[in-house]
């Protein structure tokens, strides 16, 4: 399918590109599955909300697994690494308050692929969001919580 590089691979400064379609994955630090609750992971969601009511990304389609999140968008505004980093930062920020705890919540770094021209978006959106399938969490996409694309 995608290849994700390991995170100590990860590219620095890296071309962020306005309106063009990104597929974008962030791990928990040390993929703790701390998503298994999943009032946790609406956190992330709202940040994902929340930059897409800003004008920074639209996003297409999104899955917050227990150690991680895929998230399909469009670069609207900015760059990758600050959406990233607003993302992650504001999440982190909203899952301590909400869970009592302090410290860091996810890896540095994150993984990004451009889709290019002749990628399916569609096909994308739906590798995203079948990934609680593969993973064996439940047995139809419909059954997990965190997810959603614009094509449902």
């Amino acid at each position: 399918m995608f290849f994700l590089p390991a995170s100590h691979r990860l590219r620095r400064g890296r071309y962020s590109e306005q309106n063009r379609i990104y597929l974008l994955t962030a791990n928990t630090l040390h993929r703790q599955p701390i998503f298994l609750n999943w009032r946790v992971g609406r956190r992330v969601v709202e940040q994902f909300r929340r930059a897409q009511a800003q004008g920074l990304a639209t996003s297409l389609a999104w899955v917050v697994m227990p150690d991680h999140f895929h998230w399909l968008i469009s670069l609207d505004k900015g760059s990758l690494d600050e959406l990233m980093c607003r993302t992650k930062s504001l999440s982190t920020r909203a899952i301590n308050q909400l869970t009592g705890q302090s410290g860091r919540r996810w890896q540095q770094g994150y993984h990004d692929h451009a889709l290019r021209r002749d990628e399916d978006i569609k096909q994308v959106a739906r590798y995203v969001i079948a990934n609680p399938l593969r993973a064996g969490l439940v047995k139809r996409v419909g059954d997990y919580p965190l997810w959603d694309a614009v094509w449902v």
